[in-house]
């Protein structure tokens, strides 16, 4: 089952290259919304002291792939919004992001902008925070997907690489601050 990153819907114009597009497109949308690491709206760092998982593939080879990691516990505060944890590591240099989405039950959203990934070998926290639209997110089981993407360059736009993926059960519970 693969859980889409973005709801975005748009149409190729007839007699050209839709997929070529379309994906063009949608790499162009997420560039606009990418936060860097750290930032306070959408994305922020994982906390100073908090342990690094090991991600959930191999190490990143000599060709820059990567490996993500999902937390098995997440949170949401008493106005639902969601927090979503995990580690990282990849080679890759260029623009690289780790992108999460969540599911409950039969309904999918994107949780922040990305998180601008460091390429350097060494895992690293990610985390993202929002309120999903339309998603009534309150404590208890749920599903999550990162997905660690890097923009190549393409014939007039970046295209995405995907170095890893990770879909995991998780477990909401209600943000204690």
């Amino acid at each position: 089952m693969r859980i889409a990153p973005a709801s975005i819907r748009l149409r190729p114009r007839p007699g050209r290259s839709g997929a070529a597009g379309l994906l063009g497109a949608a790499v162009l949308a997420l560039l606009a919304g990418a936060a860097p690491a750290g930032a306070v709206n959408g994305a922020v760092a994982g906390p100073p002291n908090a342990p690094i998982n090991r991600p959930a593939a191999g190490p990143a080879g000599p060709t820059g792939g990567g490996a993500v990691a999902v937390d098995a516990v997440g949170t949401v505060g008493s106005d639902g919004t969601v927090t979503l944890s995990g580690s990282y590591r990849c080679l890759t240099g260029g623009a690289v992001f780790v992108s999460s989405s969540l599911r409950i039950g039969d309904q999918s959203r994107s949780i922040g902008n990305g998180t601008r990934a460091t390429c350097d070998g060494s895992p690293h926290r990610w985390s993202s925070q929002e309120k999903p639209y339309a998603l009534d997110a309150r404590p208890g089981p749920a599903r999550v997907e990162a997905t660690l993407v890097h923009l190549t360059e393409g014939p007039l736009v970046p295209m995405p690489e995907f170095l890893a993926v990770q879909q995991q059960d998780i477990t909401l519970v209600a943000d204690g601050r």
